[in-house]
């Protein structure tokens, strides 16, 4: 009976990058990185490098560009994960650049083979096979023959005992080249322009052997280096809701009874109302609630920072540690980014109550080609970050329209746990806000509409105007009781 073979995978050291490629990186697989100019492939071919090559299993990086090594390294020490100590030791460059442009390739095949053979390397990178390519079609030599060498060549890469990678420079993935046969695994790079906005995302299009994560991946490059933003999966191990249900409290009191006495553990509630009408400062209650309980919070941001000036309360918690921020600015946002930096909060500080402040701001964060789908990855989102365990509450900008009641721009309401409304009401010439419990899933409720004030102490909610009748119109009218009714009373 024959014994199944074990595929060992490599930790790839570029962070989410494992995710993507279902486990790592398979050893003695034959890779492909392509992808336009720009788009990061040597980066990707390095940081890999780095994180792999060690001087009992080292690393041949063969460049061919017309560029001496000396220079593309002077561009990758900028980078975190450069280590100066490994050159010689562990990686070793060989310059194939002369033999590429005297055009005869059977001759870079044969340096190649030997420099291989003499080295015996764990890891083989030839950067940029493109250029080998395009070098060739410029020479008058017969003896060349492009898909012989591009065939020999990746054949011999698949029988070396050596994780080998080529990386080449193409634009589409219609681009005919028996290479794209012969890989064991294909990641493909890409980048595109919308107004100000550069995105680059990746494609695991091949990997034999493995489960990939399908799709596109947003990932981004720092000084650190690269970093894929792959989806966060939904726990599998998530707690079935308990019943009694345990309730959170929100810092306001008359909240809690609207609520049936408090949010559900692990329910995702939206607030949707107008600007002005205390959607931050009950977030902020919210937090403030939990702090009080010894309970640990996490918030983001996409509109003001909080600071002394405007919310003494939330920013003391922020630098005390009790409530963890995700303010990030920088451009070209996906979802999937701000999914990753919340729950790396909520991992570290062990958080049970999130915020996330607004959903119209976050929205204009993204980056345009990102609020295509916003409705699916929001869906996305909230579904990774109660799948944590953590009860989540979002606010949303609504424009005060009164021929209708909506509770989000997106069409997103049925995806929350719960609703709180809130709206503006005119009464004898005085702008009033009035706020309702939409829904609180699997939960009774309060169906009442309340007035509620703001101070200094935060919401204050008050009665309901049983005489009036219209309030979601915006303007009122006093109720006309039937004048049998009133008799009987």
């Amino acid at each position: 009976m024959s014994t199944k073979v074990t595929i060992n995978r490599l930790a790839t050291g570029v962070p989410g990058l494992d995710e993507v490629l279902g486990g790592g990186l398979p050893e003695f697989s034959f890779n492909l990185i392509a992808g336009p100019p720009g788009c990061g492939k040597t980066t990707l071919a390095h940081q890999m490098m780095f994180a792999l090559a060690t001087p009992e299993r080292p690393a041949l990086f063969f460049t061919v560009l017309g560029e001496p090594p000396l220079k593309m390294l002077r561009y990758q020490q900028q980078f975190d994960f450069f280590d100066n100590e490994a050159i010689n030791q562990s990686i070793r460059y060989v310059n194939l650049a002369d033999d590429t442009l005297a055009g005869n390739l059977d001759e870079v095949l044969r340096r190649i083979v030997s420099e291989v053979e003499a080295h015996s390397p764990a890891l083989v990178f030839v950067d940029s096979f493109r250029s080998v390519v395009l070098a060739s079609q410029t020479q008058d030599n017969p003896n060349n023959n492009l898909p012989q060498f591009v065939q020999q060549l990746g054949m011999l890469m698949t029988t070396w005992q050596a994780t080998t990678f080529l990386i080449g420079e193409y634009f589409t993935e219609t681009d005919t080249n028996p290479i794209f046969t012969v890989a064991d695994g294909l990641i493909w790079l890409r980048q595109s322009v919308q107004r100000n906005s550069m995105v680059r995302k990746m494609e695991i299009m091949k990997m034999r052997g493995q489960p990939t994560l399908p799709g596109l991946h947003t990932f981004r490059i720092a000084t650190s280096g690269i970093k894929v933003f792959a989806p966060a999966a939904p726990n599998p191990a998530e707690a079935p809701l308990e019943f009694p249900i345990k309730r959170l409290k929100m810092g306001v009191a008359q909240l809690d009874e609207m609520l049936g006495g408090g949010l559900p553990r692990g329910y995702s509630l939206l607030v949707a109302g107008p600007s002005g009408s205390g959607k931050s400062i009950l977030a902020a209650s919210f937090l403030a609630e939990g702090a009080r309980n010894g309970e640990t919070g996490v918030i983001a941001v996409f509109e003001q920072r909080p600071n002394h000036s405007q919310n003494t309360t939330l920013a003391d918690l922020i630098q005390s540690g009790q409530v963890g921020l995700v303010d990030s600015r920088a451009p070209d946002l996906s979802i999937d980014e701000i999914v990753q930096l919340l729950l790396s909060e909520i991992t570290r500080l062990k958080a049970t109550r999130v915020v996330i402040d607004s959903l119209s701001g976050f929205e204009l964060a993204l980056a345009p080609t990102f609020r295509e789908d916003f409705r699916e990855s929001l869906s996305r989102m909230v579904t990774s970050l109660t799948s944590a365990g953590v009860s989540v509450l979002m606010t949303s900008e609504l424009e005060d329209r009164y021929t209708d009641l909506r509770f989000s721009p997106y069409g997103t309401a049925f995806l929350t746990d719960a609703i709180i409304v809130q709206r503006y009401i005119e009464v004898q010439s005085r702008l009033l806000r009035i706020m309702a419990v939409v829904k609180v899933r699997a939960s009774t409720h309060s169906d009442e509409l309340r007035l509620y004030r703001i101070d200094d102490n935060g919401l204050q909610i008050g009665e309901m105007l049983p005489e009036q009748e219209g309030l979601l119109g915006g303007r009122p009218t006093r109720q006309r009781f039937n004048k049998t009714t009133d008799e009987q009373k």
